[in-house]
């Protein structure tokens, strides 16, 4: 497994990501949508992790227009305050517009085998979602997405497999929230659902207040099989 900076050119300019490729050199393609704390030591973590697994996996820096390749930690108030700042600053629009350029520029690289899945994990469990319904990922996982029961009216146009992992007792996802969702996805076969009782927001986040060991491995197997499965 290697890990490197890199540039990735989009419709509105060119903005950083971290690459991490696996050592037999190719594999498929896995867009590692970050949390409100930037490309930061966690997401680059995941990825070192997918490209362990056989997967080329590539964060993009999706704060880049507003603050250019932050990296914050969940540690102190002070970044906590800085990370939902950039939060409520952040354009999902405009972020799904460089998840998609993420999405073509792994297509387009030598190390891929030309299927790109994305997964995303807090506001990157939102914009997994959504790159399911606005773009051509061949799958895509979100992990405790903010906000998805205001954008259940995009299911209709998701065609391509999606797993979601959802937080029973998540701080940010209420629980009529959470019904919304099942409730709005349900009947949709190649759309997954799975619901951790008594876990809160970022259980699978190492080192996280919330982190839970067990259903973090149990989130995460559910996830390698289901891009095993559907990016092979």
């Amino acid at each position: 497994m290697s890990g490197q900076d890199i540039e990735i050119k989009g419709p509105d300019g060119t903005f950083g990501g971290y690459l991490a490729t696996p050592d037999n050199g190719k594999g498929p393609g896995i867009v590692v949508i970050q949390e409100i704390f930037g490309v930061n030591q966690v997401m680059r973590d995941v990825c070192d992790q997918l490209a362990r697994e056989g997967f080329v996996a590539l964060c993009p820096d999706l704060f880049w227009r507003l603050e250019p390749g932050i990296q914050i930690t969940d540690k102190t108030e002070e970044e906590w305050a800085k990370a939902f700042e950039l939060f409520g600053k952040f354009d999902v629009d405009a972020g799904i517009i460089d998840v998609d350029a993420t999405i073509e520029h792994l297509r387009q690289m030598e190390v891929c085998n030309n299927k790109v899945g994305a997964v995303g994990y807090c506001l990157g469990g939102l914009l997994a979602y959504l790159t399911a319904a606005r773009t051509d990922a061949d799958a895509s996982v979100g992990f405790y997405g903010v906000n998805i029961q205001e954008k259940l009216d995009e299911a209709e146009q998701i065609k391509k497999p999606l797993m979601l992992h959802i937080a029973e007792k998540d701080e940010f996802v209420p629980a009529e929230a959470q019904a919304a969702i099942k409730e709005g996805l349900s009947g949709k076969d190649h759309i997954t659902v799975h619901s951790y009782a008594g876990r809160d927001h970022a259980f699978a986040r190492e080192g996280g207040a919330h982190f839970h060991q067990d259903d973090a491995d149990l989130a995460n197997g559910r996830t390698l099989a289901f891009f095993r499965q559907h990016l092979a």
